[in-house]
């Protein structure tokens, strides 16, 4: 598979079969994706994999969390920001829409969004999920570095014939998480990710997400 095939094809996987992979299988991922470009070469990332009764252990610290207090904010950061701007709101809106119809669940139905909401909560059924965290020291080009070394993971999956879906769901339960973890300061949990054998059944898989066109965001002088 070319750089180009795993781009188009890869996507948010949100239903995953409960078909395993072993840890060999995510060391080799995380030894194409370790050579990601990093600013200054300063790697200042750790990367959690979970599985068995850890990854268990996860889901239930963090669903318990979310029964004593749906509500909190663990994080030191927002996600996005609070009152989104046109275009991204409307690009937002659209991907949700079209996620619930792919799942037959209408607007009005607030408790079955939810639950599916939820879900993230349990990697989607993925076998394995990934916990990054950096250093909090770090700003804004490093975190981007982060991103970097993330979509590299991603792509490398897509190589080998397994699915991810990145999890930003995650980080307002970053503290939860890392207590869990063991992951102590300055290192702070940014986000998870979902990493197995797509369900080619589910409906919720065929979900393409639009993107801008290239005149929508570059521009082209000196040629």
């Amino acid at each position: 598979m070319s750089v180009s095939e795993a781009l188009k094809s890869r996507i948010s996987t949100r239903a995953f079969l409960d078909t395993p992979v072993s840890e060999k299988e995510v060391r080799d991922l995380l030894e194409k994706a370790r050579w990601a470009a990093s600013g200054g070469n300063l790697q200042p990332w750790r990367v959690h994999v979970v599985a068995g009764d850890k990854r268990q252990a996860v889901i239930d610290a963090v669903k318990e969390s979310l029964q004593a207090d749906p509500f909190a904010n663990e994080s030191e950061f927002s996600v996005y920001p609070d009152k989104l701007w046109e275009p991204y709101r409307s690009r937002r809106f659209r991907v949700g829409e079209d996620m619930y119809e792919l799942l037959g669940i209408p607007r009005e139905d607030k408790l079955a969004r939810l639950d599916h909401l939820m879900r993230n909560y349990e990697f989607f059924g993925a076998p394995v999920g990934l916990f990054f965290s950096i250093d909090g020291r770090m700003g804004p080009g490093q975190w981007a570095h982060l991103g970097m070394f993330m979509m590299s993971l991603a792509l490398a999956a897509q190589e080998a014939g397994l699915a991810t879906c990145m999890q930003e769901a995650w980080t307002p339960r970053a503290k939860t998480v890392a207590k869990v973890l063991g992951v102590e300061e300055p290192y702070i949990v940014y986000c998870g990710m979902a990493l197995g054998h797509a369900d080619p059944d589910a409906p919720v898989n065929r979900l393409r997400s639009e993107r801008a066109d290239v005149d929508e965001f570059a521009t082209f002088e000196g040629f």
